[in-house]
């Protein structure tokens, strides 16, 4: 071999070999390893929100998605929600998923956000018309659910749907909450006509707000029969003002979602019936719809996760029980 042939093969062999070192060093990845879909939830110290993001959890692990899984401490923590979805959104993910904590407020950020990622609504609506998806409970028929749910332990208790009844609603301006609202005072006027409503109040969020006001209306009303806690931090407050005033044979509560205390006030008499929504399927199917909105794939535009009403009678249903206790780990 010629000295030019060996420095020629040399010079060769040592290209290759710095290739195969870069190749080496290069990690080999899927696509779906490499996506990021955040979710973006109203209150992580929730057990409701906890059971979504169990939900969007799942689905990253089986899909191969990495979730961050981002939120406020508190849903009244609105300036917060928007700070994360902007930080969220510099973070150049492949879509982000976002339960809105207040309809107004979020539209225009969310109308920003989508200028640069796909976006997906679950559980609560905001003033927007960019969400590629929305995936939420069909809050109107929740409401309506609540209300026959009402009229029929009222009726269990007295003979007749009669009485005074009122309306606790945790806070003003969210979209599922103002729907569930809506639902349950137009299934009252039109079914069930012998219920008046003789309050229609708003808290602040906080558990102890509900137990103060239940606990006020008890004093003011002592023919009161029945409330709808639209929530369930306020069936947390309405329920534990019932409890201790020893008042589940006399006014019947229906709450929204479900946790220990309040299935607990449920099995002790203090809550009629609680209607349950799917948060765990919102959580997972909202980040597997995500993924396909990244890829180019068609979603529906709006999907309904269900709800169920859920009574002492019920609650060991299999798929009642299951709604009941989610695995969140």
């Amino acid at each position: 071999m010629s000295i030019v042939k060996s420095l020629l093969s040399r010079r060769a062999f040592t290209a290759l070999a710095g290739a195969a070192v870069i190749a080496t060093a290069m990690p080999v990845t899927s696509f779906a390893a490499e996506v990021t879909i955040p979710i973006i939830v109203k209150d992580t110290t929730s057990f409701y929100w906890q059971i979504v993001l169990a939900g969007a959890r799942k689905a990253g692990q089986d899909l191969g998605v990495k979730v961050p899984e981002l939120g406020a401490q508190a849903e009244s923590d609105i300036n917060g929600q928007i700070s994360i979805l902007e930080n969220a959104v510099a973070g150049k993910p492949a879509a982000i998923v976002i339960s809105p904590t207040e309809f107004k407020a979020l539209g225009k950020p969310i109308d920003e956000a989508a200028k640069s990622v796909p976006i997906i609504g679950i559980d609560s609506g905001a003033d927007s018309k960019a969400f590629k998806s929305f995936l939420t409970t069909d809050n109107v028929q929740g409401g309506r659910i609540a209300a026959d749910g009402l009229a029929a332990a009222i009726k269990e208790m007295t003979g007749k749907e009669e009485g005074d009844i009122v309306i606790l609603t945790n806070l003003p301006g969210v979209g599922s909450l103002e729907q569930r609202r809506e639902g349950f005072l137009d299934q009252i006027k039109t079914k069930h006509p012998g219920l008046k409503v003789i309050a229609d109040k708003y808290g602040d969020g906080q558990a102890t707000t509900g137990l103060n006001m239940m606990t006020d209306l008890i004093t003011a009303n002592p023919k009161l029969v029945g409330v709808f806690a639209s929530n369930l931090i306020l069936a947390q407050g309405v329920g534990q003002a019932i409890a201790e005033n020893k008042l589940g044979d006399k006014i019947k509560v229906i709450g929204f979602d479900s946790d220990d205390k309040t299935v607990g006030f449920l099995k002790d008499g203090a809550i009629a019936g609680l209607v349950v929504q799917d948060p765990y399927r919102m959580g997972y199917d909202g980040i597997k719809t995500a993924l396909a909105v990244s890829k180019g794939e068609k979603v529906p535009e709006n999907v309904d996760t269900g709800a169920n009403l859920v009574t002492k009678a019920n609650m060991a249903d299999p798929k009642i029980d299951a709604l009941l206790n989610p695995k969140i780990k």
